[in-house]
Order: C-alpha cells, then sequence, then structure tokens
C-alpha cells in the first residue's frame, strides 16, 4: 500500500456517514433545475441491470433523489434522440453503467486494455469486426437485430457473430451506446455519436485513473482506499499510484479502522438540510458497495434475486428504506394491477412503520399504484403498526 500522510482531520462516524449522504445528494435540497442529467452528472455513473419490479434500477436512482418524476422524462435524460447529441454513453465503470459522456476520454485506459486482452471467451471469424462497422457506417445506429440478430438461437450467452462482434466494438471504443430503443441498446460509431472535443484517447492510463479516483471521492465525500477502487472498479494498486496527486485529502474516521480520503469541498462546510425518506434501488450507488455500507451504515445488504427462493430472507430485489438519513429496514415489492404489494417488509423497529408507510405510497404513486397491501412483516410485532401507518399516511 502506498504511503499516507498523517490524516488532515478526524471525523467522527457520523459525520462521515452525513456527508457521504450529501455526496450521494440524499441529504439537502436536490437540484431540481438541473433533473436527472443533474443526478448522473453528481454520482458520475448510475449502474443499469435488467430487473424491473417496481421500475429498473437507473429509474430509481434519480428517483429516490427527486421524488416522483416522470419515468420518460429519466428515459429522455440519459439517452439521446436521433437528432439530439450524445450527453452520457453505457460502458464498463462500477458494472454495466450510464456514465456523463464528459467522461469518455477517463475511459481511454479501459478500453486500451481491452485491446490487449489476450483471451476471449467468444471467438470472431476473420472480418467480422470490420462488416459490423461497415454495416454501421453506412445504415447509421443500429440494435443487434438489426446487425443480424442477437442470438443464434441457443441459451441467453449464445451470442450471434454480429453481436459478438458489436460488443468487442463497444468495448474497444470503436462503437458506442448512447441510447437505448425498448431496452434494447443502439449501437453507433463513436466517431459519430461522441462529441467532436472529447474524441480523444490522449490521456495516459495514469491520468485517466487520477481523474477517476478524484471523481470517486467527489461522488463519495469520503472513503477508504477500497470503496474508492470500487466505485469504478478500479485495482488498488492503481488508486495507490494516483491518491496522492488526486486532489482528495487523507481523513481519520471514528470507527473506520483504515486510512482515508476525502473531498475537501465535503469538508468544507458541515453537512444540513432535508433527508430524503425513500426505498433504494440495490444497485444504489449510496449501498451497490456492501462492506461500506455496513461500515457507514450499519446495515447488512443482500440482493437475494439469483438465491434459491427457499434461502432468502428478506425477498426477490429488496429495496432498503432510507429515513432520516439512516438505514431502517427493507421491503421486498410487487406490483399485482393498481397495488403496490409488499411481499416482505422487514424493520428495525415498530418505530420505523410512518417512514415506510411514507415510502411505500409515494412509490405507489409514482408508478401509478392506487393501493398498498402487506403480506407479511418482520418481525410479526411490527405489522400492526405498519398498516397503521399506512391508513394514516393515505
Amino acid at each position: 500500500m502506498t504511503f499516507q500522510p498523517p490524516a488532515t482531520v478526524a471525523l467522527s462516524a457520523d459525520e462521515a456517514r452525513r456527508i457521504a449522504l450529501r455526496a450521494q445528494g440524499l441529504l439537502g435540497a436536490p437540484d431540481r433545475r438541473a433533473g436527472v442529467r443533474g443526478v448522473l452528472r453528481h454520482l458520475g455513473a448510475v449502474q443499469l441491470d435488467t430487473i424491473s419490479v417496481l421500475a429498473r434500477s437507473h429509474e430509481l436512482v434519480p428517483y429516490a433523489r427527486l421524488g416522483a418524476v416522470d419515468r420518460r422524462t429519466v428515459e429522455a435524460a440519459y439517452w439521446s434522440s436521433d437528432a439530439d447529441e450524445a450527453h452520457a454513453f453505457e460502458y464498463w465503470s462500477h458494472a454495466a453503467c450510464i456514465l456523463p459522456v464528459e467522461e469518455w476520454p477517463h475511459f481511454a485506459f479501459r478500453r486500451r486494455a481491452y485491446r490487449t486482452r489476450p483471451q476471449w471467451h467468444h471467438e470472431l471469424t476473420d472480418g467480422a469486426y470490420e462488416r459490423v462497422l461497415k454495416q454501421l457506417r453506412a445504415e447509421g445506429p443500429l440494435t443487434a437485430t438489426e446487425l443480424g440478430g442477437a442470438k443464434n438461437g441457443g441459451e441467453w450467452w449464445d451470442w450471434s457473430e454480429s453481436k459478438v462482434a458489436v460488443e468487442r466494438a463497444l468495448m474497444y471504443g470503436d462503437v458506442v451506446c448512447t441510447r437505448r430503443r425498448g431496452w434494447k441498446r443502439v449501437y453507433d460509431l463513436a466517431e459519430r455519436a461522441i462529441p467532436t472535443p472529447l474524441q480523444h484517447d490522449d490521456l495516459s492510463d495514469t491520468e485517466c485513473v487520477r481523474r477517476l479516483v478524484a471523481l470517486a471521492g467527489r461522488s463519495l465525500g469520503v472513503g477508504t482506499r477500497e470503496d474508492i477502487s470500487d466505485y469504478h472498479r478500479l485495482k488498488n494498486a492503481q488508486v495507490d499510484e494516483v491518491i496522492a496527486d488526486s486532489g482528495l485529502v487523507p481523513v481519520e474516521v471514528e470507527g473506520w479502522g483504515k486510512p482515508a480520503w476525502a473531498d475537501p469541498r465535503a469538508l468544507a462546510t458541515a453537512p444540513r438540510g432535508r433527508h430524503r425518506t425513500t426505498l433504494l434501488s440495490p444497485f444504489d450507488s449510496l449501498i451497490w458497495d456492501r462492506p461500506r455500507t455496513e461500515r457507514v451504515f450499519g446495515f447488512t445488504h443482500r440482493l437475494e434475486a439469483y438465491v434459491p427462493k427457499p434461502k432468502r430472507v428478506h425477498g426477490y430485489f429488496a429495496m432498503p428504506l432510507l429515513s432520516g438519513g439512516r438505514l431502517l429496514g427493507r421491503v421486498d415489492p410487487a406490483r399485482e394491477g393498481s397495488t403496490l404489494v409488499a411481499r416482505q417488509v422487514s424493520l428495525g423497529s415498530p418505530r420505523s412503520a410512518p417512514a415506510m408507510a411514507e415510502a411505500l405510497w409515494e412509490a405507489a404513486s409514482w408508478v401509478g399504484c392506487t393501493d398498498v397491501r402487506v403480506d407479511r412483516t418482520i418481525p410479526a410485532e411490527t405489522h400492526k403498526p405498519l398498516l397503521a401507518a399506512l391508513r394514516a399516511a393515505r
């Protein structure tokens, strides 16, 4: 591990938690004028996922910060239309993420790494890669289906050669996705879709990583080396190499037991303002790093969508409840017609029932539901208080 100078600031655990909440846009007045695009720029990355319960995760992230923003507005804010200049693109960051288009140059190091990768799961025949680029150049933006079909007819990973080629081109940076059509990626040549001033790979690998470390520190507010590494899935050694030149300052956080770094702007003023009461996607950047979530909030969370049903503890897509700057419980939601169904609610205390009721009604209204039903609560003694709170909040 790189040498770290002595911490210049000592933070209590509570101060660090509040700094993290403000940095993630969940403490203080939201910037409604900047809207969804402002949320994306503020966070630096919004994770994509195919699971859709109340909504897809990339919709839930701005909802948690801005409230019931129209879902069509969310989609339009992320992805450009045919006539628009791109303002976001999809790439591999923390996972598959939507990223502000200004960050295109920062991922040159990753595009170069993919180009020098020695082995791939799928092989390509000679000329397949070039044929995809030629077709995009001639016909304009296309989906994988329009490029010749996404699959060979087997399992979901049995991609067609054109799909393999265009995804390879996406990773290399010859092709970019700046919009979707019916959840399908629409591929275009990067030279055509990325704004001209950003169309360069001039930054060295070290400079790319330095900038991403600085951006991760800003989006986290305060974090350990591992927190900062995880944000854009960098290697710890890469962070060690640049963190002294990133502009982040060393701090000591009560109870963390590890060296930490903070964005100096996050330390300039005490975090104050209104806390959001909301349900969070399990892929929300506030909580996507499970060890950090446990350290900052004392809350252990696990996505159980891929856990066999008999082994699930909290449910398929359990969404943590954020209220008063704390994680107070979680709910596994579903929709049945115009009813939002809380298949299982887990609360730490009956005192959290009003916050859960508020969050459930707001979520129901946002997705067009007019009723809320609770099937099960854990522990059982929270059931009656939650039903009473739901009636009171209706």
